[in-house]
């Protein structure tokens, strides 16, 4: 890792002046954030931060004074160009042309592992994680929280697998209970065998929508009851229509996860722990845990001073299992199957409480792997509603995706034809929803903006696809970069330098994402690395440079490009290598042929002739209706 390599030098040098090892320092030199100031270090040690690591008492209260005594201390090398004091810090530049080389090389040698190599990951144990995310509720509504759960699932599986880890991906439906009972009786009643078929999600919905209407009903209440004691029963025919109505759905969700990138190991749910909590049930009796209350429920006392002052109820007063006592045998259950490091639950924060009591509970049974349980909670987000209304189904919020982005698209007055518009605008609008989701901390709540989301500039996904696919278009205009004999010399004007310094920071922001979790360090990065190469592409152009510049510049926006779409994968975004540009781009409203086109008027064409918007009008949606079977015409 190039960042590796500088660090090892410095914390070398340091270790002799500071008797400490030099591995002890490693963590304490951290790159420097790229700043609007032209001259900045490269690395920085924190003092602080070597006498929390060590037991060196070389470094005196006074950090300024001490940072600036160590700074005397140390000497410039082949490596170092130059050493400085800052407020309880002592900062390092690296020889220049030393940058590029060694940047440019770790990249190309590295591709798709370059960051994942460094040192900073050296001591942490290669281990297996289970990862349960998504897991929607079968005919209740897929809500916005199940497609945050699938794409921060999807993100942690994601890096962990980059860092050589093993992960096994989970989703556990909400395939039993209660309302199974009143969606047999309601299948009954308004069911449609082809419907179910073709949109059984949709369907099954439908058909829950209008049974809840009646619900009330003492008779409804008592059919319910008894299908779903059948279910209980392990009844032929109730099962059968049930395991249809599983499987019908699986299928769906298998075909819209495809197109969000996502797949999972394992399709589990309640339904496979219904017989094994009683198994736990039993446990909890035997091991003296289950307390029967006055209304014959079972509870788990989980007070500090065992008086029932803090309980979680694990069974029904007809002895029957509770989504918490299924959910003790799931973890038990994956843990004799898998034996795994760790497992990380993905849901929102209202389940908290339901999994402190599930860490709880498994702790007083004796198992102490449940310390290496992880929740992983996230906030709610509002103002995410189609044009026909509230989201129901994520496959609503896929096509509205796809039909906002290939309305922009359609917009634009280039004449760049693209291989797959409706692919590409649902990759670049997949891009622009999981950019917004992730900019902030995970557990805050945020209003979601179709038009903030989907802008061409500034900081959302729809400009890192552009990004992206500008610097592919460069490479191919242009000819793959070669680094062999790229002269690096002509890679130290400030825009080069500062691409540079970022690049070499990824390995650090890998490192603090995969300690907390936190896609928002690597969205930070990531759009950061794209604004450095938009500059950078203005400033140092390849068309027109003399052969030796063209080249080491097609390396650097190569590396740029190649980091960009490293770590846009980890995001659960597929980088896409052809993008018309949106109106936005080309200057919004103000594009000539956008305002023409929306106001009906004809646009000239090069020879000076109008062509009748109308006919303007019909091309498009011709085109476009071979794609797409919707259109919302601006």
């Amino acid at each position: 890792m190039a960042a590796g390599s500088f660090r090892r030098s410095i914390a070398s040098q340091l270790s002799k002046v500071l008797d400490v090892p030099p591995e002890n320092l490693i963590k304490s030199i951290s790159a420097v954030p790229v700043s609007k100031k032209r001259h900045v270090a490269d690395f920085q040690l924190s003092l602080a931060s070597v006498i929390e690591n060590s037991s060196s008492d070389c470094l005196a209260p006074d950090m300024q004074l001490q940072a600036q005594q160590l700074a005397e201390r140390l000497k410039c090398d082949s490596v170092v160009s130059e050493i400085s004091a800052g407020p309880g810090t002592v900062n390092f530049t690296i020889n220049r042309e030393l940058l590029a080389k060694t940047v440019l090389q770790q990249v190309w040698k590295d591709g798709s592992e370059y960051g994942v190599k460094s040192e900073l990951f050296s001591t942490v144990p290669r281990q297996k994680a289970v990862i349960e995310f998504s897991s929607p509720n079968i005919a209740k509504k897929f809500h916005i929280g199940h497609l945050r759960s699938t794409i921060v699932g999807n993100f942690i599986a994601n890096l962990k697998v980059a860092l050589g880890h093993e992960v096994v991906r989970i989703n556990y439906l909400g395939d039993w209970g209660m309302q199974f009972g009143l969606l047999g009786v309601g299948f009954q009643s308004f069911g449609n065998k082809e419907k179910l078929k073709s949109s059984p999600l949709q369907h099954l919905f439908e058909v829950y929508v209008q049974i809840n209407k009646a619900a009330e009903d003492e008779n409804i209440k008592k059919l319910a009851k008894d299908f779903f004691r059948k279910l209980e029963e392990h009844d032929e025919q109730t099962l059968s229509v049930w395991k249809q109505f599983r499987d019908l759905s699986i299928e769906e969700y298998i075909r819209i996860y495809k197109r969000l990138g996502v797949h999972f190991d394992e399709y589990s749910g309640e339904s496979f722990y219904q017989e094994k909590a009683q198994e736990v049930l039993k446990m909890l009796e035997d091991k003296g845990l289950l307390q029967k209350t006055i209304k014959g429920t079972g509870v788990v006392d989980l007070s500090e001073k065992k008086d029932l002052s803090a309980v979680s109820t694990v069974m029904r007063s007809d002895g029957t299992s509770l989504y918490i006592t299924r959910d003790l045998a799931a973890a038990i259950d994956r843990m004799n199957k898998h034996s795994w490091d760790t497992m990380i639950y993905v849901t929102d924060k209202s389940q908290s409480n339901h999994f402190q009591h599930l860490f709880q509970i498994l702790k007083l049974m004796g198992y102490d792997w449940a310390e290496r349980c992880q929740h992983v909670s996230f906030g709610l987000v509002q103002g995410m509603k189609t044009r026909r209304g509230e989201v129901i189904f994520l496959e609503d919020v896929l096509n509205e995706v796809r039909s906002r982005m290939l309305q922009n698209m359609s917009s634009t007055k280039t004449t760049k034809e693209i291989q797959d518009p409706v692919e590409t605008a649902e990759k670049v609008g997949l891009a622009a929803v999981i950019i917004q989701d992730f900019r902030g901390l995970l557990s805050s709540d945020y209003q979601f903006s179709w038009d903030r989301a989907l802008q061409s500039r500034g900081d959302t996904g729809v400009f890192l696809q552009y990004t992206h696919a500008r610097l592919h278009s460069l490479e191919q205009m242009h000819g793959n970069a070669e680094l062999t004999d790229v002269n690096v010399a002509c890679l130290q004007e400030p825009d080069a330098i500062s691409l540079l310094q970022h690049l070499l920071r990824y390995d650090e922001v890998l490192y603090r994402s995969s300690q907390d979790l936190q896609p928002k360090h690597i969205v930070s990065y990531l759009l950061t690395l794209s604004h450095l190469a938009a500059v950078a592409h203005k400033t140092l152009p390849v068309k027109g440079s003399t052969p030796d510049v063209a080249q080491a510049r097609l390396c650097l926006f190569h590396a740029a490009r190649s980091v960009l779409a490293n770590g846009m994968k980890l995001l659960g975004i597929t980088p896409v290598t052809q993008m018309l540009e949106t109106p936005s781009a080309l200057g919004g409203l103000c594009s000539p042929s956008y305002r023409c086109l929306r106001a009906g008027v004809a646009q000239p064409f090069a020879g000076g002739n109008a062509v009748p918007i109308t006919f303007l009008r019909h091309l498009v949606v011709a085109v476009y209706l071979r794609h797409c079977s919707t259109w919302n015409f601006p």
